[in-house]
């Protein structure tokens, strides 16, 4: 292929190159002008229509305030619970349960599993277990999965296994003490959490025991071995191989302090968390109803502005929709 071919070839790619930038740009240019047409007629539309759709959004306010004054008030309370002998995973679908009786309102079975009478129950609507996440994974509780869309393989914000919060839709707040009484022997009657719980309390009293041990075996051989490097000393004198000795005597020392520290570690586990699940949070009675004008309002004000606003459109192209209509 000889030079002046080669010439041609690149400058016809460069034109194309050309070409296919022009044509960019003019199909993003004829985007924007659509959109910004669009827009126009769609802030001009508004404009004109102002009237019926600020009366949509008072008619919006209006019937949420409406719905508020004539439903029943229900409150909402959370609790935070520590699991001791098994993990949240486990946790959370056994509470759950509860949450599938209140939602198909079987108040027989929700009564059983919480101890409640029939008029305690009819109070509940809903009780629910969430996970609590921990951002950064620094042990720390951050915030909780209301809407349970965390993403489990996230390994930087994680889930937590040692506790969990259950949430309480309930008619009368004075009741949630009793609910909560309920909710701890509901947890109790499982059976394998029970065992499980057993085989832990063992565990460490199994381990507080051998601490003991190790403990005092340490402190005679520190005893030994300070008696035996004193004896020596009085009798040579400060030499260098014994002062290195009584250096190795001293770190016995941290050895018993770490291991003191594990048993009083391992003794509050047993004084202060013996049970299936402990709170760390108990339920609080709620200053305001959960569904007052906002929490209907959030609802019924854009549904009734989004309705209003089709409506408009459909009557402002009743002539073109006519035509369509009729031509198919």
């Amino acid at each position: 292929m000889s030079e002046s071919e080669n010439i041609k070839n690149v400058r016809d790619d460069e034109i194309d190159l050309l070409d296919l930038f022009k044509r960019m740009g003019k199909g993003l240019g004829k985007m924007f002008r659509t959109l910004g047409r669009w827009l126009l007629i769609s802030i001009v539309f508004l404009l004109r229509n102002w009237l019926p759709l600020l009366a949509s959004v008072i008619i919006g306010v209006g019937v949420s305030y409406l719905l508020k004054f004539t439903s029943a008030s229900f409150y909402t309370s959370d609790m935070v619970l520590r699991t001791n002998a098994i993990q949240a995973g486990d946790m959370i679908p056994y509470i759950n349960r509860l949450h599938i009786y209140c939602k198909e309102k079987n108040q027989a079975a929700l009564s059983e599993a919480v101890s409640l009478n029939n008029d305690q129950i009819k109070n509940i609507i809903d009780i629910n277990a969430y996970w609590i996440i921990d951002k950064n994974a620094d042990g720390t509780p951050d915030m909780v999965d209301f809407r349970e869309s965390h993403d489990v393989y996230d390994t930087i914000n994680i889930r937590m296994n040692d506790r969990l919060n259950v949430r309480v839709k309930i008619i009368q707040p004075q009741e949630l003490h009793n609910l909560r009484d309920g909710l701890l022997m509901y947890i109790d009657k499982d059976s394998l959490f029970q065992q499980r719980n057993r085989v832990r309390l063992r565990q460490i009293n199994e381990m507080v025991a051998r601490l003991d041990y190790d403990i005092l075996q340490l402190d005679s051989l520190q005893k030994i071995k300070y008696f035996e490097e004193t004896k020596r000393l009085n009798q040579t004198g400060n030499s260098p191989i014994l002062l290195m000795q009584e250096q190795k005597t001293q770190l016995v020392y941290s050895d018993i302090h770490g291991l003191f520290e594990r048993k009083q570690n391992l003794d509050s586990e047993l004084s202060l968390y013996n049970d299936l699940a402990t709170i760390l949070s108990d339920f609080s009675i709620p200053a305001q109803r959960q569904n007052g004008g906002m929490y209907y309002g959030k609802v019924v004000i854009p549904s009734v502005f989004v309705l209003t606003l089709i409506i408009l459109i459909i009557l402002h192209n009743r002539k073109k929709l006519k035509d369509i209509f009729e031509k198919y």
